[in-house]
């Protein structure tokens, strides 16, 4: 089974998070086992003719704190059909490793520096990767919104020569699940569709609403007004029963949590007479 894609596996040092973003004219390209990350260890994509023991074997190894060559080289030793194969990793220090077997598909190669890996096969050209590691390179910001950010110049430089289909993003940070029981910080897949890096990146908007963090210049304080407004939709959203007042008490406050429950903002409900921007946009919009 042959993998063509192009795809980029990185590290923040400041996060410390872990990411892998690709993208194929392959279905479910992201559900196939070629992306593997864990906080503290390291990431690891692999494709072409993909070998998804990589990930079983070598995350394990990364963990123990061996570093990316040579977990690369460890892997390579195991594998007899290594001239098929394809694939970048990070470890926990930054240092990187990609590889390209001679029995890839033009174009194939990669590029590895401090803290990524970029790698693709059945390209249209080179300078698909080198659009991954420019990207990277000269970007800033949350590490998703990069890693998407580099599949969009690589795929505007030449992409798969086969066309779109296909993308996926994870990303790992300690304790960053849902509730904080696992790693996962973001899991999302675009399976089947047309434009996959652009439906990747509005999923990807998406879950910054859900699950992100307020950022202070999004801490709105609640005045007379915006309460007011705010219990007006309550109420015609049927969350709230009383008059508007422009008084945030404890029965706007529950109306308030019902919606916010409702709606999966959870993670967004502050505490004191704050809200969240988006929340709050959000409401006034529904």
């Amino acid at each position: 089974m042959k993998i063509a894609t192009f795809s980029i596996v990185a590290r923040d040092p400041e996060t410390e998070e872990f990411g892998i973003a690709v993208q194929s004219k392959f279905l479910a390209v992201g559900s196939r086992g070629i992306c593997w990350a864990k906080a503290g260890a390291g990431a690891i994509v692999t494709q072409a003719m993909a070998n998804f023991d990589f990930g079983e074997i070598g995350l394990p190894i990364l963990e123990k704190g061996y570093s990316a060559e040579q977990v690369g080289r460890a892997l390579l030793e195991l594998d007899p059909n290594k001239a098929d194969r394809q694939f970048g990793i990070v470890d926990a220090k930054g240092g990187s490793f990609t590889f390209t077997g001679e029995k890839c598909f033009d174009y194939a190669g990669g590029i590895c520096g401090e803290n990524f890996a970029a790698q693709g096969n059945i390209l249209e050209n080179e300078e698909t990767v080198k659009a991954l590691v420019e990207t990277f390179q000269n970007s800033e910001g949350p590490l998703a919104k990069r890693l998407v950010d580099c599949l969009e110049a690589a795929q505007s430089a030449g992409g798969d020569r086969r066309g779109r289909q296909a993308a996926a993003l994870y990303i790992a940070r300690e304790g960053a699940s849902y509730g904080g029981y696992n790693d996962t910080a973001v899991d999302l897949r675009v399976d089947d569709h047309p434009e996959p890096i652009q439906e990747l990146r509005r999923l990807l908007e998406l879950h910054e609403l859900y699950f992100g963090q307020t950022k202070e210049e999004d801490r709105l304080p609640l005045d007379e007004e915006m309460i007011l407004k705010i219990q007006e939709k309550l109420k015609e959203l049927e969350y709230y029963k009383g008059e508007p007042n422009g008084t945030w008490d404890e029965e706007t406050q529950e109306a308030f949590m019902g919606f916010a429950g409702w709606e999966n903002y959870e993670e967004r409900v502050l505490e004191g007479p704050y809200i969240d921007a988006l929340v709050y946009h959000a409401l006034l919009e529904k």
